[in-house]
């Protein structure tokens, strides 16, 4: 069975169809949903709210994008808006090996060598909710500065800006943790 026919079943109410597409894209959705808020069962919650969300809105899917696309942007946003009605702040990052964010030809956003995971995560956590978002979303989930700005509803600029505030701001929280001055 295909997905596209797995869709048009989900679109009249197909339970097993439903299922089956549940199934198929859950856990990677969990872990998207997990990266966003601090507890296991908030992001069971926020996933099965999603999940909901998107059964009930096929009829919007169009094929210009993949399933997958559209259901982690539904995800995403549905964490965003439980952290936003909890007033929660974004968890840290996962055990990743970071990136310097944005490799423009004159950005030199580096830290230092002494600096651990830990410290970036603590520092991120301390970031202003505005921040929090564009850095997540663009070094953690690898969405560009058009996709951050259709699923926070801001201009690219917006987002840039955003951005580029936000590693100004990260990078100046963990000088200070470099300088053993703490956050």
């Amino acid at each position: 069975m295909f997905q596209v026919d797995i869709i048009e079943q989900c679109k009249q109410n197909n339970r097993k169809a439903q299922l089956k597409l549940y199934r198929q894209y859950c856990q990677g959705m969990f872990i998207v949903a997990n990266r966003f808020l601090k507890d296991v069962n908030d992001a069971e919650d926020a996933l099965q709210e999603a999940f909901i969300k998107a059964f009930s809105k096929l009829d919007q899917f169009h094929a210009d994008v993949t399933f997958g696309a559209w259901l982690k942007r539904i995800v995403i946003n549905t964490c965003i808006d439980f952290l936003k009605s909890k007033k929660q702040q974004l968890i840290a990052l996962e055990e990743v090996h970071l990136k310097v964010v944005d490799a423009e030809i004159n950005d030199k956003w580096l830290v230092e060598d002494t600096i651990t995971l830990t410290d970036v995560k603590q520092a991120i956590e301390k970031l202003p909710d505005k921040y929090q978002y564009v850095v997540m979303l663009y070094i953690i989930e690898g969405y560009d500065h058009q996709e951050i700005s259709e699923i926070l509803n801001i201009s690219e600029v917006a987002s840039r800006t955003q951005l580029y505030r936000g590693k100004v701001k990260l990078q100046e929280l963990l000088s200070t943790k470099k300088d053993g001055t703490g956050y």
